[in-house]
């Protein structure tokens, strides 16, 4: 028996249709496709263009991960809301990969702080978010890191601590080395608790 393959557009609907031998086997709209794949699919399929919540966290502890990012993400928003440390240890955000694990090195990392007295800090052991810390100094804000080329991020952003009535801009760039597939919020030294505020992620491709 011939198989009979063909596509079929229904404009009053805005979706289209693949149809074997008459039967819809395959419905296409812009959410996405509906039907069944049966056998072997050869090729390469490509994420893209989609935007992805992660999990909130509850702040605590001395750090706050988020891992198994997929590899074909290119861009990565940080978002802290009401964020406390019970030290004075400045918060920063690390990025990692399956190789090697969450990266404390190899940053450039600069800030420049908004207030009275103008203040500016630099980082290589992570994205700094503020220039100076004190005990429940509350962070808020979002740091954008988007993907260059390669393995080579850079992020930017800015951060209001309300404790303080100041807020700074920062920004930092690092090549991983592998692919990224972890993204770390930590205090400075690796001591200091988070004890308030949320963390969440969202990432593209």
């Amino acid at each position: 028996m011939a198989t009979s393959l063909t596509l079929q557009n229904d404009a009053s609907l805005a979706q289209g249709y693949v149809k074997v031998n008459g039967t819809t086997s395959a419905t296409f709209t812009t959410s996405g496709i509906t039907g069944n794949l049966v056998g072997n699919v050869t090729g390469s399929l490509t994420q893209g263009g989609s935007l992805t919540l992660a999990t909130a966290q509850t702040a605590s502890g001395t750090a706050v991960d988020f891992t198994s990012i997929p590899s074909w993400v290119k861009r990565i928003t940080v978002i802290l809301n009401g964020v406390v440390l019970n030290g004075t240890s400045l918060p920063q955000i690390r990025l990692g990969t399956l190789a090697s694990g969450i990266l404390s090195t190899g940053y450039t990392a600069n800030l420049a702080a908004i207030s009275t007295s103008n203040a500016f800090a630099t980082s290589s052991a992570g994205h700094i978010l503020v220039n100076s810390g004190n005990t429940g100094f509350a962070y808020i804000g979002s740091v954008v890191f988007c993907n260059v080329t390669g393995n080579t991020w850079v992020g930017n952003g800015t951060t209001y601590y309300g404790a303080a009535g100041n807020t700074t801009i920062h920004t930092s760039s690092i090549n991983l080395g592998s692919n990224l597939d972890r993204v770390r919020i930590t205090s400075g030294n690796g001591t200091d608790l988070f004890n308030a505020g949320t963390i969440n992620i969202m990432f593209e491709g």
